[in-house]
């Protein structure tokens, strides 16, 4: 972020600032009646760091390729970004496409 940036934010009021972080990302909800395993990196093979109850929604910050799992949203190699170092099969995740709907993690 440049200086100008951080200026620029400074001049707002912090209710205008938090609506504007909030408004850029949206959360998506996870498959009706699964609970549904975080792992630490985009693939089965990686530890299982939590799992998600039922009901449960996600907010995706980017999506990468990794192993490709069949879930209620079909067959898939897209993995969601939710967290630091936790990752879901974009199987299980309904955004509405068999795509990318998020930037890839770099």
């Amino acid at each position: 972020m440049s200086v100008d940036h951080v200026e620029e934010l400074e001049g707002r009021g912090e209710g205008e600032a938090v609506t504007m972080a909030a408004s850029a990302l949206r959360t998506y909800a996870v498959a009706p009646g699964v609970r549904l395993n975080v792992r630490s990196g985009p693939g089965t093979g990686y530890a299982l760091v939590r799992v998600l109850p039922e009901g449960a929604r996600v907010t995706i910050f980017c999506q990468r390729p990794g192993t490709t799992v069949a879930g209620p949203y079909g067959t898939t190699n897209i993995w969601d970004n939710i967290d630091d170092g936790e990752y879901v099969s974009d199987a299980y995740v309904n955004t509405g496409s068999d795509g990318y709907v998020r930037p890839r993690c770099s």
